[in-house]
């Protein structure tokens, strides 16, 4: 039952919860009151299509998760210097899904806690400070990783990147530096790394870590072509440094074809260190760092005790096991091969049918669609996927657009995400396309054609839709590029901040 009207809630919340944490769709922002599955429904029963939402991995509210969190919430919850199975069983099941080096877990409670604590291990193993990330990338909200993540410290201005810190491109096949035509582009964005850590070693810096996702979800849906992450990782140990691999993400066999985002580079790469968050707990606050026995040795070697006060804890541990036997039981990793599978075939026949979709990729249940005004030049369709995901939400279908120019629509659906699912949101799509398409092509009254190129080109750290205002697209809405951001703040005089989904 509600305690307060949308109105109120609304009200409560500008006045007691911070300004910089935004809500989706801002001038018309969606009060969620209950979930199942991969369904969503609001105050008035209005039922919502989650595509966005990778944190419910197994589905809302699924019912053997609820009943191991009760069940075990009922006998004991404590810490973990109390002896408990629940704490090794959970260990155990967890490496055993990884490759036989990574067998030490450390139990912490979000995604950035577990890649502030990747961080403290590959310094105090190797001893160094420096770090290199990839550009566009966001590994967390903590400051430690605010300064190795671009997707963040970009919006500081000039003073945002620290000296420790080194940037390397994304290795985009698509928007980046080697793209699809290259005919090594593994071994070219692995060189620009090469190149980074030579010019850090001249300048007196040592490498202790490379953090990359394992697919750059924020970055704009990017999936590095194989063999890059065997090269980097070459590189890094060379310098002495170690390969954290961000699993927050994409883990969990979402990819579907493996059970992790970095075994898609081939069984030949393994990381140093393993970071997971997100859909580990189905919404339940929890993560891990898995690592070699040799790196765990080497933190405690510090004499500093590492302890976590609910890292580990029971409730949590029978949350982790019920999220493994649901994904195994369900068939999730296969659920999300085939889906995924029929979710990029419709999308691929958007492609072709619909010159504003530049681009479709994606492995399993982790797809984006690249919208652009220009083939050829690639220009980021930045207002048109605004344009469509608040239609889309219109339509009661939850979307979200990222990338460094917001312009690249990005699912990741709860992994029980099924055909019809996909079927009926690409069906909505190709409807809103060919609207757009129809508006490009619609002359005003003094016969020359509309332009639908933004006044200015948009910089990745800022929302577009301020001055991204195109009149094709005011055609169909008049408001639809002026219209709130779902990352934006309610105030357009204001820089909108982008929030991670």
């Amino acid at each position: 039952m509600e305690r307060y009207s949308k109105a109120e809630t609304l009200e409560l919340r500008r006045k007691h919860i911070g300004p910089s944490c935004k809500v989706f769709f801002a001038k018309d922002p969606i009060k969620i009151v209950q979930a199942q599955g991969q369904y969503m429904f609001d105050e008035n029963g209005e039922k919502y299509l989650d595509c966005i939402n990778n944190v419910a991995h197994v589905g809302h509210c699924h019912p053997d998760v609820i009943k191991a969190a009760v069940k075990q919430m009922e006998l004991l919850n404590t810490n973990s210097r109390f002896l408990h199975d629940n704490l090794v069983q959970y260990a155990q099941r967890l490496t055993a899904t990884l490759p036989e080096q990574l067998s030490v877990c450390y139990f912490v409670n979000s995604g950035s806690e577990a890649n502030d604590l990747a961080l403290r291990l590959a310094r105090q193993y190797s001893g160094h400070q420096d770090v290199i990330t990839l550009d566009h990338a966001y590994h967390g909200h903590v400051t430690s990783l605010i300064d190795i993540s671009p997707y963040k410290f970009n919006q500081l201005g000039k003073d945002g990147k620290k000296e420790f810190v080194h940037v390397a491109p994304s290795p985009d096949i698509y928007r980046g530096k080697y793209r699809e035509d290259h005919p090594d582009p593994a071994s070219a964005y692995a060189d620009d790394v090469r190149k980074i850590i030579e010019e850090a070693t001249k300048n007196g810096g040592k490498i202790a870590a490379f953090i990359a996702e394992s697919m750059q979800s924020c970055g704009g849906q990017v999936i590095p072509p194989t063999g890059y992450f065997q090269k980097v990782a070459e590189a890094v140990h060379k310098a002495g440094g170690v390969f954290i691999a961000d699993e927050v993400q994409v883990g969990f066999g979402r990819v579907g074809k493996c059970f992790w985002g970095f075994q898609l580079q081939g069984e030949d790469f393994v990381p140093d260190i393993v970071t997971m968050g997100k859909p580990i707990g189905n919404g339940h606050p929890m993560s891990c760092v898995v690592t070699t026995r040799e790196i765990a040795e080497a933190f405690g070697a510090s004499g500093l005790e590492y302890f976590n006060t609910f890292g580990g804890n029971p409730v949590s541990c029978a949350i982790g096991l019920a999220v493994l036997d649901v994904i195994e039981k369900d068939d999730l990793q296969g659920n999300a091969t085939r889906v995924g599978n029929y979710l990029n075939q419709l999308l691929m026949e958007q492609k072709q049918k619909h010159p504003l979709v530049g681009d479709v990729r994606g492995v399993g249940l982790f797809v984006g669609v690249d919208l652009v005004k220009d083939r050829q030049k690639r220009t980021p369709a930045t207002a048109e996927a605004q344009h469509i995901i608040y239609k889309l939400k219109e339509q009661k279908i939850l979307l979200s657009a990222d990338g460094p120019y917001r312009n690249i629509l990005k699912f990741k659906p709860p992994m029980c995400f099924s055909m019809e699912d996909a079927k009926s949101v690409v069906i909505q799509i190709d409807k809103l396309l060919t609207d757009l398409e129809e508006a490009t092509i619609h002359k005003p009254r003094n016969g020359l054609p509309t332009s639908t190129q933004c006044k200015r080109k948009v910089p990745a750290e800022e929302s577009s839709h301020s001055e991204c205002i195109s009149e094709n697209i005011s055609h169909i809405n008049r408001n639809a590029c002026r219209q709130e951001n779902v990352f934006s703040t309610e105030s357009q005089t204001v820089s909108c901040k982008r929030i991670r989904t």
